[in-house]
């Protein structure tokens, strides 16, 4: 697969067949993965493969719950979770979480309900001990630390699709992380960064859509003027 066209194709997939995902085709994509850029080359990450049937409906039953907060903050027209936000309109659109709850089990069940099906879960973890989180005292929401452990993700997600496999990286999970941690043993300083789901695809969407560099990128200033490239 040329790069170029892995770059612009890897979008999220999370309607897989029940085909399993060989082991040596799992660990092909972290080692290729283990590749990506981190500070210091400490890579700072473990996995967690999870094969058992019963940990991953565990991890499932840990995940739907946090699925149902998330979609009435959608429906009521927030950023799920953002760090700066409507609080008070957060909280009430998170309270229709038993609403979204039975609307579900009366439709057929998505990925957040056979999340368990999933061929591969990946449990990323992240040692905070090896993370040089430059913007640890801002007294802000802190960001910097994740730029050593998500190119990793991300290189599993190209090197999934070079395999002809699809995936997806969520995050939800960890909305119950000391569950998440309990039920897989980690101990602290060490903590979840994630989930990658991975199997070999339905269907793979063929154009992605995004936002032209336009919309995002400026000279010199936050409000200089656009970026266009000619």
């Amino acid at each position: 697969m040329d790069l170029l066209e892995g770059l612009r194709t890897t979008g999220a997939v999370r309607d897989f067949r029940p085909d399993p995902v060989p082991d040596d085709v799992v660990y092909r994509l972290l080692d290729t993965a283990r590749f990506a850029p981190n500070g210091g080359n400490r890579q700072a990450w473990r996995v967690v493969v999870l094969r058992d049937p019963a940990g991953k409906r565990a991890l499932r039953d840990l995940y739907v719950p946090g699925w149902y907060e998330y979609v009435p903050q959608v429906e009521a027209g927030l950023t799920p979770f953002a760090a700066v936000t409507d609080r008070a309109a957060e909280a009430r659109a998170v309270a229709r979480a038993p609403e979204i709850a039975a609307r579900a089990a009366e439709a057929p069940p998505g990925f957040a309900e056979r999340f368990h099906e999933s061929p591969v879960l990946l449990v990323l973890l992240a040692d905070l001990r090896g993370l040089a989180t430059t913007d640890r005292d801002l007294g802000r929401y802190t960001l910097v630390g994740g730029a050593s452990i998500y190119p990793f993700a991300w290189n599993i997600l190209l090197a999934a699709h070079a395999e002809g496999l699809g995936g997806v990286l969520t995050t939800m999970p960890i909305l119950r992380e000391p569950e998440v941690k309990e039920l897989l043993g980690v101990p602290d300083p060490v903590v979840v960064a994630g989930v990658l789901a991975l199997g070999y695809p339905v269907m793979r969407a063929t154009r992605l859509s995004r936002e032209p560099v336009e919309s995002f990128t400026t000279v010199d200033r936050y409000d200089g003027p656009v970026f266009t490239g000619a």
